[in-house]
């Protein structure tokens, strides 16, 4: 049966007896969880467990980047550190290999609690000014290194069984204001913007990606990214290459405006496959439904491919042995 092209969250740790019925009903694609939905190893097995119910199965997402945005936290789960962090290591050969590992940790946490994709990792590149929403979950400051090290823990993650989702093309970290509460608008020219196109190029092989709610008058001055054409036509799927599962970043940011229908109609029709609604508002995923309708056929099969992706995972993988040495990188993380 054909799915809604969305992705909807709940109120808290449990699932309630009127999202479940609106659940069963609309059958989103997939469900995600956020810091409110989590408590214990057990809690969030029967949450995921009950969410999936509802629809006879569906991804769960979660933001696993590590440092300011860990969605599991101690004392059940291990501390992981920025991105900067691993951009701060020594010698591109060992960066690479601990950005891997962290992925393939956190894919390892993820798994045991039925998540399967991780909203990471970061490709944006900070500019000196911007707003630090992006900051240091950044791998570094260069379009190289944050390419180099994203692959990384995009890799770790496939390897242990999470599909990664790239975040936020074409390019978040020129933007001065926090998207989460205004409309960023960033006044770069297409050359400029290419620098931050790079990491997406450099990894637009790559299954999954979500939208950045940045307006780019270089190439639409009207719209931002999430519900641009002419930004997801021309920019993420021409200049980037990336013809991957595209998801709008959550449509309740303070970003948008309009109601939540029309956010959803014009997100799809700008060529997004899904829409992520996050907070649990059982009437804004309602409006979102109505206005989302069922996933294209062609979305579907990106959908289909990026699921493909996913590794079954490796049993001879030494989880000790791998949190050891990435503790020797960081200490105090990952125990």
């Amino acid at each position: 049966m054909t799915r809604l092209a969305a992705i909807f969250g709940c109120e808290g740790p449990a699932l309630g007896s009127e999202a479940a019925a609106f659940f069963r009903d609309a059958r989103p694609w997939g469900f995600i969880l956020f810091g409110r939905n989590v408590e214990t190893p057990d809690q969030v097995r029967r949450l995921v467990a009950d969410l999936r119910e509802t629809v006879g199965g569906a991804p769960v997402l979660i933001d696993q980047e590590g440092g300011r945005v860990q969605r599991l936290k101690p004392p059940h789960w291990p501390k992981y550190p920025p991105g900067a962090a691993y951009g701060a290591l020594p010698g591109p050969a060992a960066r690479r290999e601990i950005a891997r590992l962290g992925g393939r940790l956190i894919a390892h946490d993820l798994l045991a609690l039925g998540v399967d994709v991780d909203c990471a990792p970061v490709l944006d590149v900070p500019t000196p000014g911007a707003h630090d929403v992006v900051g240091d979950r950044a791998y570094g400051r260069t379009p190289e290194i944050v390419a180099e090290l994203g692959r990384a823990f995009a890799e770790g993650l496939l390897a242990g069984g999470v599909l990664p989702v790239l975040k936020h093309m074409p390019g978040h970290g020129r933007a001065h204001v926090d998207s989460h509460l205004q409309l960023p608008v960033v006044e770069a020219s297409r050359r400029e913007l290419a620098r931050d196109f790079a990491p997406f190029r450099a990894n637009a092989d790559l299954p999954a990606a979500m939208t950045a709610h940045v307006v780019y008058p270089a190439i639409d001055p009207t719209a931002p990214a999430t519900t641009s054409r002419a930004v997801i036509q021309e920019a993420i799927r021409g200049d980037v290459g990336f013809d991957g599962l595209l998801m709008t970043d959550d449509l309740s940011m303070k970003a948008l405006s309009g109601d939540f229908a029309s956010r959803a109609r014009d997100a799809l029709a700008a060529g997004c496959d899904l829409i992520l609604h996050c907070n649990g508002d059982l009437a804004e995923m309602r409006a979102v439904a109505a206005g989302a309708g069922p996933l294209a056929r062609r979305s579907q099969g990106r959908a289909d491919a990026a699921l493909a992706r996913i590794a079954s995972g490796d049993e001879s993988f030494d989880v000790e042995a791998a949190r050891t040495t990435f503790a020797a990188a960081f200490p105090g993380t990952a125990h």
